[in-house]
């Protein structure tokens, strides 16, 4: 049995499909990168906002054509997309099989092997599912760097977001666990290693005794020798003195925060069941900067909110200005049914959101372009992450993620995916920058 596995939305579902791919060799079918040539599709869908759900329903539709022209003779779509919708969505595409919530994945071995009768639907609870551990075996295809997630769920309830819903309540794995398949990635290779969940600053909170992503790095990062580590997708309000201080002393540590922060208008935040008001964050930022200067900070926002206003939104832009963020993600608010934020008076027009939205990203660019000229002339290190041309490979600095944000262009002779290499930067773009080689890092 040959089985093509294709992945959309975030690095969580990523690591999802990468957990899944190993189960399904495991159970001895082999995995091919060619719809064509599969006799078994899986999609493991993102439902986060319209245009994902979109996505995902393109893409389901566009590989179930492989079920007439090609060798497939089943389609099984699992994850957010089934999580978020049940039997409706089953009803509404009738060319798939079999669908999985985001708590069953752990039966895509029973599906693949026809273990499951076609027309099934299966949706447990999330939090019934046990959470991924060492023993997943999973091979991340991302190398140079592996994401590595830390838990699932969430306990917030920001009333624009629908991930407890699919994803349920936050579960925390256990320090050893996490040190075990670190220590697996680390002998595999990998250079950088990403932690991430739903909120990545809340991991711990829900053990007895309570643990910590301050105290998690700390233990990871003891002997891992020149591997850089990251996390993402963390909260201001749980970015504590000691989160900030840990990665001020560990040089192994990106001194990188994303901290999507949403709004900056008080008024707006508390109508998106958010726990700080606009002075909170900015005295965040402002302490980051002064323990470790040179810090990276990202955030996203979002426009259009129910009642946002053009004076909420001036809020906002000033907000972008008085941070000069390294890195941002835009979006426009997504509405649905199913979001408490719905309910909510003051609707803004698409129009109007997708403008201000363009405003934001317009000055941020600007902000972007002027931090990247202050860096020509100095010396990085970065990670070399592919080959692009002859003499041309694609690399990345510590202040910047894999996939959210720029890249470094490094010109040279002969260099090696997995490579840590200083580069003085010669050229600098919006959200890129160009450079050549020094000496090793």
């Amino acid at each position: 049995m040959t089985v093509y596995l294709n992945t959309l939305g975030c690095a969580r579902n990523l690591v999802d499909s990468e957990v899944m791919a190993a189960a399904i060799q495991r159970a001895g079918y082999t995995i091919v990168t060619e719809p064509d040539k599969a006799q078994m599709i899986i999609v493991n869908t993102c439902s986060f906002i319209e245009s994902a759900i979109n996505e995902s329903i393109d893409t389901i539709l566009a590989l179930a054509a492989y079920k007439r022209t090609g060798s497939c003779d089943r389609l099984i779509v699992a994850g957010c997309l089934p999580e978020r919708f049940g039997r409706a969505i089953a009803e509404a595409l009738p060319e798939v099989d079999i669908f999985l919530g985001t708590g069953a994945w752990d039966r895509i071995a029973e599906a693949v092997a026809g273990a499951i009768s076609p027309g099934t639907c299966i949706f447990p609870k999330p939090e019934s599912l046990p959470l991924a551990t060492c023993k997943a075996d999973r091979k991340p295809a991302t190398y140079p760097m592996a994401y590595l997630k830390i838990a699932e769920g969430c306990n917030r309830h920001c009333t624009y977001c629908i991930i407890p819903k699919l994803k349920g309540r936050l579960r925390s794995r256990t320090p050893a666990d996490i040190r075990s398949e670190a220590e697996a990635l680390l002998e595999a290779g990998y250079k950088e290693i990403v932690l991430i969940a739903q909120d990545t600053s809340a991991y711990g909170k829900d053990q007895i005794p309570e643990q910590s992503l301050a105290g998690l790095l700390e233990g990871l990062a003891e002997k891992s020798g020149s591997t850089w580590w990251r996390f993402l997708y963390g909260s201001p309000d749980y970015t504590d003195a000691a989160l900030i201080r840990t990665v001020s002393n560990l040089p192994q540590v990106a001194p990188y925060f994303d901290l999507p922060v949403q709004h900056a208008s008080d008024r707006v935040l508390r109508q998106m069941g958010r726990a700080y008001k606009e002075k909170d964050v900015l005295h965040l930022f402002d302490v980051i900067r002064r323990q470790i200067p040179g810090a990276a900070l990202r955030t996203t926002l979002l426009t259009g909110f129910p009642g946002e206003t053009e004076s909420d939104f001036k809020v906002l832009l000033g907000f972008l200005e008085k941070v000069r963020f390294d890195h941002v993600g835009v979006f426009v608010y997504s509405d649905a049914e199913d979001l408490a934020s719905h309910k909510l008076p003051g609707h803004v027009p698409a129009a109007v959101a997708t403008e201000r939205c363009d405003q934001l990203m317009a000055r941020q660019a600007e902000i972007s372009l002027e931090t990247n000229r202050g860096r020509i002339g100095c010396t990085y290190p970065v990670l070399i992450e592919d080959r692009i041309d002859e003499h041309l490979y694609l690399a990345r600095t510590q202040f910047q993620a894999p996939e959210v944000d720029g890249v470094t262009y490094v010109e040279a002779p002969d260099l090696k995916s997995g490579q840590f290499v200083n580069v003085r930067i010669s050229e600098a773009y919006a959200y890129d920058l160009k450079g050549e080689p020094e000496c090793p890092a």
